[in-house]
């Protein structure tokens, strides 16, 4: 296979992945908040067991998803996957998949203020640039004062945060950590923290719910593993943008099957944000310092992939 071929077929499998992440975020908004978010995250988590034979490299086991070079920072990332999850979940139950999306979005502009800060990383003029103008796109979508703000707006903005929280760990750990170790801190943090939090309030969801969060955690499995057949296709640089797809399909499904509409001044606050992002990941590949897809509530999932394993 050429390598043209190789990078149209990994395009074309990104396009995939990302349209699975988005149809997975739908089933879960259709849940409505009928099922308990932390149960929700439980059952849907449960799914991403799926993804993790697809995942295992040579010489890995099930048991290097717990083994880790930094037992802190492990910890740390399991607990940012608990809160990404639930605040995902919380947030698209409550927002239009379109305004959910553009906050949680943020990440690449948190993971590039924390790399200063964390990690000591030399930011220009540029990324700062983008990271301004993507929080000014946050402020024209709120438009706080102007509109009542819910908990599913600070739940997104979590999510987005814990999410860029994991990228700095994983970027700290480098190639001392396996790809299985971080998956393994994400799945586990979501399984055990939701587990324990949803038995004050356990329900048995309806055969439809129940259906739902089945599909909500399976697609977003099989959006795992494509975005790491994706990776494998095509370079980095050229996947990563295209998680912005999911915007797209967010102002599709949320208009076809919620009823959802993008009015003028949240139009401008996605492109602002959108714009953003793109910017800071063409700096950050420009640089060489490698940033997951922030793929929204599913962070876990970008970090499978490390940049010196892709194309």
């Amino acid at each position: 296979m050429s390598s043209s071929d190789s990078t149209l077929k990994g395009v074309l499998i990104a396009f995939l992945c990302f349209a699975a992440y988005s149809f997975s975020d739908a089933a879960v908004k259709l849940v409505e908040g009928r099922v308990p978010p932390f149960e929700a995250g439980f059952i849907g988590t449960l799914a991403g067991i799926l993804a993790v034979p697809f995942l295992l490299k040579r010489g890995d086991s099930w048991r290097d998803m717990v083994r880790t070079t930094n037992r802190p920072l492990w910890l740390l990332r399991f607990l940012c996957s608990s809160i990404g999850t639930v605040g995902s979940i919380i947030a698209f139950t409550e927002l239009s998949m379109a305004e959910a999306f553009c906050l949680i979005f943020l990440l690449p502009s948190f993971a590039t203020i924390m790399s200063v800060i964390f990690l000591k990383e030399k930011v220009g003029a540029k990324r700062w640039a983008a990271v301004i103008v993507g929080f000014i796109g946050v402020l024209i979508v709120l438009r706080p004062g102007f509109r009542e703000l819910s908990f599913g707006h600070v739940t997104a903005l979590a999510s987005g945060f814990t999410g860029a929280v994991s990228v700095i760990i994983y970027r700290y750990l480098g190639p001392s950590e396996k790809n299985i170790s971080m998956y393994g801190a994400g799945l586990m943090g979501a399984l055990v923290v939701c587990g324990l939090a949803m038995l004050p309030h356990l329900m048995v969801p309806t055969p439809k719910d129940l259906l739902l969060l089945i599909v909500f955690g399976v697609l977003a499995a099989v959006g795992t593993v494509l975005l790491m057949v994706a990776s494998f296709y095509a370079p980095a640089a050229i996947v990563t943008p295209i998680q912005y797809s999911q915007m797209l399909w967010a102002i599709l499904l949320g208009y076809l099957i919620f009823g959802d509409s993008v009015d003028l001044w949240m139009g401008l606050g996605i492109a602002l944000i959108v714009g953003s992002g793109l910017l800071t990941l063409v700096r950050e590949r420009k640089r060489g310092t490698a940033l997951p897809p922030p793929v929204a509530g599913k962070t876990e999932a970008a970090l499978a992939v490390k940049p010196e394993e892709e194309g």
